[in-house]
């Protein structure tokens, strides 16, 4: 076990290199962002956890705003009748349905579903408001928890209940659905890079690996600091299968009966464990100030002497004023005890003030990320400190681009394949059969995560890595949490 050997540290975090999961485990229960529950595979969000959270639902929401979707709440239970009308659907979901039988003490002539996802419920509403192309597109998103009874758990990244947004639209054509899909996920991309700090492969997956009932699943891909990676969001063109299944007409521009083409995509809490595993280091946490509850603490030192919590204070309120999230910590505990919370809990800046830095009007602040120990002026120091956080937030970037960077490599065969994904991410040629899926699986414990946009198809002549036959398609290839 790893020890912060600074003053009044008493807590011990498990060491990323020798034991990944069990320092995950640590940092997230010794920084009070979760805790267990009595509930088998379920987890109680504390409120430094839930801000966090809070944070990425205002950010995202505002952004499916400007895309023109509109918030909507669904039941919670699904009937069984409902769920059963996309076979292939039903089919995918079953084995994590969690169903009510009884209500009260009298048994049910129906089982309900607790809501695994909503398409389902949705489209049967759907069928209700599409009458006219005039009422097209729809575009709805809702803000809600999910039950899918997993079998192995861990807080954030797989629970039995869980919290996300799920957005579904319905279109007149399957161009329009198809330029939906692709929205949503630049959206979500837009959103992991440029506040989350988490460079994201952006591409198709495979036919197995894609959501149960679409027509296609377009995937963010994130490599956590042990190698293995996480999808951190998912997009579906469910073209017009849903439609049919659950009746969704409309009259067209011609006086003619057609089906729509709907879309769904999503994303959840597991983007908070994907953000601890690609930023944490052996300190704890590291926050990107985007979503950081607090972007800035404020530390007196020497806080008896006459002056300096005055000062504090007006830091403190200066900063508030100028939109930053800020906590003074006037606690009665030593600085270097306060130092050890604070960057366990991953506080972007910590800025302090002392006797002498008043009298040469001015702050020390350190650099989470870096832990590079600056001087600033007092004068414009809320000016000083958004650009601060503006250069942690680039900083974390491209710290996370550069390790995934590094730990992805080619593999021409089999071996290479199994050798590169011990440690990170492989790029390969595949067949595109699903035998050889499998067979990767089997024996190496990789997945196909994605056909990335922005990599090259297969290159005639190519491979596949596996069964060398001709190959169709460059993927990457990872273990996944």
């Amino acid at each position: 076990m790893a020890k912060n050997k600074q003053e009044g540290f008493v807590t011990q975090i498990a060491s990323r290199q020798e034991d990944f999961p069990q320092w995950y485990t640590d940092v997230i229960i010794k920084t009070e962002m979760v805790d267990y529950s009595d509930v088998r595979g379920c987890m109680v969000i504390r409120p430094y956890g839930y801000r966090v959270w809070e944070l990425i639902q205002q950010k995202l929401d505002a952004m499916f705003k400007e895309t023109g979707h509109q918030n909507a709440y669904f039941p919670l239970f699904i009937p069984e009748s409902l769920l059963k009308k996309e076979a292939e659907h039903v089919e995918g979901f079953a084995p994590e349905c969690a169903w009510v039988t009884y209500g009260g003490e009298e048994l049910l002539t129906e089982r309900l579903a607790i809501r695994p996802t909503s398409e389902t419920v949705i489209c049967s509403m759907f069928s209700r408001w599409v009458q006219s192309y005039r009422d097209l597109p729809l575009l709805l998103n809702q803000w809600c928890n999910v039950v899918r009874w997993e079998k192995n758990t861990r807080p954030f990244l797989r629970t039995s209940e869980f919290l996300w947004q799920e957005g579904h639209t319905a279109h007149e054509t399957l161009e329009e659905a198809q330029a939906e899909t692709m929205q949503q996920l630049m959206t979500y991309r837009d959103f992991m890079e440029n506040v989350l700090a988490i460079p994201v492969i952006c591409g198709q997956k495979s036919e197995k690996e894609k959501f149960a009932g679409a027509h296609a699943t377009y995937t963010l891909e994130a490599m956590m600091q042990d190698g293995k990676a996480l999808q951190m969001g998912t997009s579906h063109n469910l073209s017009d299968h849903f439609a049919k299944a659950y009746d969704i007409q409309y009259l067209s521009k011609e006086g003619k009966l057609a089906h729509c083409y709907t879309t769904s995509w999503g994303v959840s809490t597991r983007m908070i464990g994907g953000m601890i595993m690609v930023h944490g280091d052996d300190r704890g946490l590291v926050m990107p100030p985007r979503v950081a509850p607090i972007q800035v603490v404020v530390l007196p030192i020497a806080m008896h002497k006459e002056g300096v919590l005055d000062k504090a204070n007006e830091i403190m309120n200066t900063l508030k004023a100028a939109g930053l999230r800020v906590k003074l910590d006037d606690r009665d505990q030593s600085p270097g005890w306060k130092f050890n919370e604070w960057e366990m809990k991953g506080v972007p800046v910590r800025v302090e003030i002392g006797p002498r830095d008043i009298e040469n009007g001015q702050v020390v602040a350190v650099r989470r990320d870096s832990l590079e120990k600056m001087t600033l002026p007092m004068d414009g120091l809320a000016d000083t400190l958004i650009q601060l956080l503006d250069d942690v937030h680039e900083g974390m970037f491209k710290k996370a681009l550069r390790f995934r960077e590094e730990k992805t490599v080619n593999a021409s065969t089999f071996e290479e394949l199994e050798a590169g994904v011990q440690t990170g991410f492989v790029r390969a040629n595949w067949c595109g059969d699903r035998e050889c899926e499998d067979t990767i699986k089997a024996k190496t414990g990789a997945t196909t995560r994605c056909m990335p946009f922005d990599g090259p198809d297969a290159d005639p002549g190519s491979r596949c890595v596996c069964c060398g036959r001709p190959a169709k398609h460059h993927f990457y290839f990872a273990k996944a949490y």
